[in-house]
């Protein structure tokens, strides 16, 4: 960790001390029935001093030297610019690692895409993959599943503003059930999650902004930095929260930007550690977390053979 970005996660530990729609296609849905919380604002002085300390501070994320009030950190309203900045490629393909814009840090944004509104109980529905969905989805003939092996998911779960909200998944049917079990838990206990829903094809060819965070399951890809496929693509793994739970390896940080959040000890809305009731949920059922990896470290990954 950097001497700018220790210094923001010390402040910011001071200052912290429905039914799914008819159709299965996700749409954007307005959040703005409410005003907005927004963190308190820091002293003009203070802000200074966290962007001035932030190492690279302007190129991602451009602030005023003076505001009073800023998307992020703790706002319910992501910034324009999210998921807009591509970043430079490295040799191996990955984004430049850069420090996590100031916008970035304690992210707690509210849903804004998904499939319905959800009610006080949870609810979930299993069934085959809709046409509709497969389609939009990173399947293929190629990929080392069957569509007639897979199962579509809607569940709910709680957002970051502390409203239920449902959400999709596609899963190997084998562990319908379990995933099932999991997206119960998260919402019983009130564990936030920041977008649930299918990746698509083209997403996965798309150049980087390092600021992704959508918690999913079944992608057609290979493991990160390999050849061979992925669990994802057998829809026997889950990533959640990928940017409150980065993978780590080396100077490697995915998503780019989430590198204030390799920090685990930092004890945010959105992380998963040791202990909680989420690592809790999938020990039971027997999948492995890719949190206790030690030649990399992969907190956001659940998988049912711990690869």
């Amino acid at each position: 960790m950097t001497r700018g970005t220790l210094a923001l996660v010390v402040l910011l530990g001071i200052a912290a001390c429905g039914a799914p729609a008819d159709s299965q296609i996700l749409e954007p849905t307005s959040t703005t029935d409410a005003p907005v919380p927004v963190a308190p604002a820091l002293a003009d002085v203070e802000v200074d001093v966290l962007v001035a300390e932030q190492a690279d501070p302007d190129r991602l994320a451009p602030r005023p030297p003076v505001r009073v009030d800023r998307p992020g950190r703790g706002s319910l309203t992501a910034p324009e610019w999210l998921g807009q900045r591509p970043l430079p490629l490295r040799p191996d393909g990955f984004g430049e690692i850069r420090p996590t814009p100031f916008e970035l840090i304690d992210r707690r944004f509210a849903p804004t895409t998904y499939l319905g509104r959800g009610g006080s109980s949870f609810e979930s529905t299993s069934g085959p993959v809709p046409a509709d969905v497969l389609a939009r989805s990173s399947w293929q003939e190629a990929c080392p599943v069957s569509e007639a092996e897979l199962a579509y998911l809607t569940v709910s779960y709680i957002g970051f503003d502390g409203n239920p909200y449902i959400g999709e998944v596609i899963v190997n049917a084998t562990v319908a059930d379990d995933v099932i079990g999991i997206f119960r838990v998260m919402f019983e206990t009130g564990f936030p999650l920041e977008e649930v829903r299918v990746i698509a094809a083209y997403e996965l060819d798309a150049v980087p902004t390092g600021d992704g965070n959508v918690t999913t399951a079944f992608v057609c890809r290979p493991v990160t930095g390999g050849v061979s496929w992925s669990q994802h693509a057998y829809g026997l793994a889950i990533d959640i929260n990928p940017f409150h739970n980065p993978y780590l390896k080396g100077e490697l940080v995915l998503p780019e930007l989430a590198t204030v959040y390799t920090d685990r000890m930092l004890g945010l809305p959105g992380m998963i550690v040791e202990g909680d009731p989420v690592v809790e949920a999938f020990d039971a059922i027997g999948w492995g977390w890719g949190g206790r990896w030690t030649t990399l470290t992969d907190p956001q990954h659940f998988s049912a053979n711990g690869r």
